[in-house]
């Protein structure tokens, strides 16, 4: 593995998607950093248009690029909005990808998903699984588009000699996640319900699937820690896996965030809703070699996530 040291320090910074949950978390990071940031809304420059971005590009040249843009969702979304998922992240990588490498970005990061690997793939995910098997159906066109965007970093390194690299997170929550009832993760989907059944009385909350699944959850802000610890110290071919190495079943969750929030009542599960991979699990081995293991236990960290819930729940009361 390349273990090269760069300096972030006085470098221009440009985190591509910084109002999403993964770009909020490197935003708050990079402010303990020696660093000009560099953000955009969408209205300044659609990541979709590939000449809005070599202009933005052409007139910034940001000189390292988190790349954390994408259009996410949970399972519903994924499945219901295919041609969205794939188009829209398709685009995203190559119009900023290539932007970098024209403009003369010293460094680029690309944030995968865990969801490239195949559905049945052995456990844990190792990062030379990528394309040995079948895809999970219900997110393969998010999948197909990372895959791209992998491969196109690997191909600017190859041609050009660029020092972009990638990187792969297991399944994200925390501050600014989307609680939309219908096309949000499953923790954030958690979070609200359980919420909204405390603060209604309900007995019984209904979790989608039979509860069997196993998922690995990291805390947003580990995540963004590990970015920065990476980008300072990794300059590889090879992609690396960002988790913690531990799973739990979706039903053991529950009984987490439940516990969390301060509901109390009976939880059932809907068994005719789509459970998705079996399990999910990534091999963090490469990413311990390189000097870093998340910090923030899964219990601590849903007691930060519901609190900034709260938060941004009341924010949004205000504006009404």
């Amino acid at each position: 593995m390349a273990s090269v040291p760069f300096e972030l320090k006085g470098k221009t910074v440009y985190v591509a998607g910084h109002r999403g949950m993964v770009g909020s978390a490197l935003v708050r990071r990079l402010t303990g950093e020696d660093v000009e940031l560099l953000t955009a809304t969408r209205s300044e420059v659609d990541l979709r248009d590939q000449a809005a971005v070599n202009q933005w590009f052409g007139a910034r040249r940001p000189q390292v690029v988190f790349l954390a843009a994408a259009k996410v969702g949970g399972i519903i979304a994924n499945d219901t909005l295919r041609a969205e998922f794939l188009y829209d992240n398709l685009a995203i990588a190559s119009n900023v990808i290539h932007a970098a490498q024209v403009y003369g970005s010293e460094k680029l990061m690309f944030l995968g998903s865990s969801c490239i690997y195949p559905r049945l793939a052995p456990q844990p995910l190792r990062e030379d699984s990528m394309l040995t098997g079948p895809l999970e159906p219900t997110n393969e066109p998010y999948a197909i588009a990372k895959i791209a965007g992998i491969k196109m970093v690997e191909a600017y390194r190859s041609q050009y000699g660029a020092d972009f690299i990638n990187v792969m997170p297991t399944n994200l929550y925390g501050p600014g996640d989307n609680y939309h009832p219908e096309y949000s993760h499953v923790v954030a989907a958690l979070i609200r319900r359980f919420h909204e059944a405390k603060v209604s009385g309900a007995k019984n909350v209904v979790v989608w699937g039979t509860g069997m699944p196993r998922r690995e959850f990291l805390y947003v802000d580990d995540l963004a820690d590990a970015c920065i610890h990476l980008m300072k110290t990794y300059s590889g071919t090879e992609l690396v896996n960002i988790g913690t190495g531990e799973d739990i079943t979706i039903a053991e969750f529950a009984r987490v965030v439940a516990a969390s929030v301060g509901y109390t009542s009976e939880i059932s599960f809907d068994a005719s809703r789509p459970d998705g991979t079996p399990r999910k699990l990534l091999d963090v081995s490469r990413l311990a070699k390189l000097g870093w293991r998340a910090g923030t236990a899964l219990d601590e960290g849903i007691v930060l996530a519901y609190h900034a819930y709260l938060e941004e729940k009341a924010v949004q009361s205000t504006r009404v």
